[in-house]
């Protein structure tokens, strides 16, 4: 069992297993010295965020068999780089995240509080009230 961190500071939890994400397809949002593009931030897809990835080259929609990636539909949680989930947070399309699946890393360039902001919201979500604070 791994020793990573959330945002939160709690043991990083899974995203997905279906469809199985995580740069090393683990399930979990880890990273390490190989994952350039830091596939940190586990978030539920949007259309409105595939659609803008798609619009800036990075095609989460079309399946890629050879490199196990099933293609992404709304719903779909997946482990997506820190700074492209910035980039679509500033363009007002960021798809909400799953902060305590999110890698303590992501916080190396992304504010706790955008990431607060931006959390999927269930009952039982620990560390944010009905504010998101």
């Amino acid at each position: 069992m791994s020793d990573a961190r959330n945002v939160l500071g709690g043991l990083l939890q899974v995203c997905s297993a279906s469809p199985l994400t995580g740069f090393t397809r683990e399930g979990v949002c880890h990273t390490g010295p190989h994952d350039i593009g830091s596939h940190t931030v586990c978030a539920q897809m949007t259309e409105a965020f595939l659609d803008f990835s798609l619009q800036r080259g990075n095609d989460l929609v079309t399946p890629v068999p050879e490199y196990d990636f099933p293609g992404l539909k709304p719903g779909d949680r997946w482990c997506v780089c820190a700074m492209h989930w910035l980039d679509a947070a500033e363009a007002g399309v960021a798809p909400p995240v799953i902060l305590d699946a999110t890698h303590e890393r992501a916080l190396a360039g992304i504010a706790l509080g955008d990431l607060k902001y931006h959390a999927l919201r269930y009952p039982d979500y620990p560390g944010l009230d009905d504010a998101g604070a």
